[in-house]
């Protein structure tokens, strides 16, 4: 027995009943393209060359983060970094010396912070790190446990220059920063002193 498609109130016919395996099919299909649309947004928020999130996907990871910590009373420390000699590097040894040094530290930072911390690259040789549910960071503690890890690897590398960074550090205050973009702001401004 033949089963036709039935007819609407618009008198179009709508879709015909599906085999089993065409159902499967169809949503095999939907799945692949759902898994398209989330690679292409992962892609546009994710730095290429460092793997890392880039400004936009850092901002609105680091913006949920926020709201979490606002509602659970909890706090907040950025932590703001940027390459020493990163220019120089670039220029004396090229591009691709650059981007080398640029993914060594996002390495490094990926290793160096836990998996709740929002980590991403804002641009050029500024690198970004949100820690939520911690105060008061002993920054110290931080910039010896990333200077151990980048030992390492500038051991490793056996080039004619370290890489080091920088560090700048502010405390999340709700009354204060309105905003990510608001505790971004305080932490450029820092880092430009």
């Amino acid at each position: 027995m033949l089963i036709s498609g039935k007819t609407g109130k618009s008198g179009r016919s709508a879709s015909p009943l599906l085999t089993p395996q065409q159902e499967r099919e169809r949503l095999r299909e939907m799945a692949r393209q759902a898994e398209r649309e989330l690679a292409g947004v992962q892609m546009a928020s994710m730095d290429e060359l460092t793997l890392l999130s880039n400004r936009h996907g850092f901002t609105a990871l680091a913006r949920l983060g926020l709201e979490a910590c606002r509602a659970l009373e909890t706090p907040a420390t950025l932590l703001y970094f940027s390459l020493d000699e990163f220019k120089r590097i670039s220029y004396l040894y090229g591009r691709a010396k650059g981007d080398d040094a640029l993914k060594t530290f996002a390495d490094v930072l990926r290793i160096g912070f836990r998996e709740n911390d929002v980590v991403g690259r804002l641009e050029g040789d500024r690198f970004v790190a949100l820690l939520t549910g911690s105060g008061t960071v002993e920054t110290g503690a931080i910039k010896a446990r990333l200077n151990e890890i980048l030992d390492e690897r500038n051991a490793a590398a056996h080039r004619s220059y370290d890489i080091r960074f920088s560090v700048v550090q502010v405390e999340y205050d709700p009354v204060v920063h309105g905003s990510i973009e608001e505790l971004l702001g305080e932490a450029e401004s820092l880092m430009s002193r």
